[in-house]
């Protein structure tokens, strides 16, 4: 029992410090911090065990527990519940092209369209965002802004002038800049807006990393798992590098900012990782400080994943985070947020 317990702390200390260690430099190790959440499940049965057992070593998996304690914290929330009805209202939510690829609708009402423009959010961030200007139904960016409330910045990743997809901002403040952060040419990338916020300016980055490309029929039982398990673990690997690329140079633009930051998007990564740990070490998560709950944001088969995250930076203060669960058009949940602006800047 000895034993086994030095090692479960030693095996929990690698697993906790895994997070900061960029898996550009170290290619596997980007999938320890995934043995996290395992690491806080054995540490503390080992606890329960130890102490029934009247064993001092018991204090090796306490102290583990208290090292781990921030991941708990970036897990789970009670923050307490609040309604402010003041505030600026951000929205996020990965559209997943509004579900007009794969179905004929010719009529936007009860889909997710009609859902993102009824929802009263001040700024809207949406990825995988789909513009088609030949077809009514799927002109998204006319369908948002008839109501002449909203400005919009819109980045295409892929397609042409007449139809494409890629991430866009909509604001009932004036947008006074914006700009391309990054993106691959294929499904992701990241962009930014300056929004004149009364006499504020705050820069909103609207944010979508690199996906894992596995499908949820891969991971559905374990005949699919034991199949795809060495092609997983690749695509596992390959994402989380790439991430921690694309993460880097948000890092660095994020810091050069002259304004306040919200970030918001799908990061496609879990709280307990190098990407999350990244952008935590730069500014705190809404969920964090104003959530409750788990937050899950995956609407498939691995349904316990918050991979949707609104981050923002000192002179801001969150004061209410949702997750929309009741909103199940996309295979991603929408998440929002309100902030109180703290400081004036010119």
């Amino acid at each position: 029992m000895r034993f086994i317990t030095v090692v479960v702390f030693l095996f929990s200390l690698l697993v906790y410090f895994s997070v900061y260690f960029s898996p550009e430099n170290f290619s596997y190790i980007g999938l320890l911090p995934l043995m996290i959440p395992v690491a806080l499940v054995v540490n503390a049965i080992l606890v329960v065990l130890l102490l029934l057992g009247r064993r001092m070593i018991f204090i090796l998996p306490v102290i583990a527990l208290i090292i781990g304690w921030k991941f708990i914290g970036v897990t789970f929330q009670l923050n307490p519940a609040t309604n402010p009805t003041d505030g600026l209202s951000v929205l996020s939510y990965n559209t997943h092209l509004f579900n007009f690829r794969w179905t004929k609708e010719e009529n936007p009402s009860d889909n997710a369209l009609q859902w993102v423009k009824d929802h009263p959010a001040d700024i809207k961030c949406l990825q995988e965002f789909l513009q088609d200007y030949t077809t009514p139904s799927q002109n998204s960016i006319k369908h948002l802004t008839e109501d002449g409330q909203y400005e919009y910045a819109y980045h295409i990743v892929d397609g042409n002038k007449k139809r494409s997809y890629g991430m866009a901002v909509f604001s009932k403040f004036p947008i006074i800049n914006e700009g391309l952060v990054f993106d691959n040419k294929r499904n992701n990338g990241a962009m930014f807006v300056d929004i004149k916020v009364d006499k504020d300016t705050i820069r909103v980055y609207n944010t979508h990393l690199e996906s894992m490309s596995i499908r949820a029929d891969q991971l559905g039982d374990m005949e699919g798992i034991k199949q795809n398990y060495r092609s997983t673990l690749r695509k596992l690997k390959d994402g989380i590098q790439t991430r921690a690329s694309q993460v880097k140079i948000l890092s660095e633009h994020i810091a050069s900012s002259p304004y306040p930051v919200i970030m918001a998007g799908d990061f496609n990564d879990v709280p307990y990782s190098y990407t999350y740990f990244t952008i935590k070490s730069l500014l705190k998560n809404a969920f964090e400080e104003a959530g409750r709950g788990f937050g899950f944001t995956y609407n498939r088969v691995l349904f316990f994943l918050r991979i949707d995250n609104i981050f923002y930076s000192s002179g801001i203060e969150a004061i209410q985070f949702k997750t929309h669960r009741e909103v199940d058009y996309s295979d991603h949940y929408p998440v929002s947020a309100k902030f109180r602006i703290e400081e004036k800047n010119e």
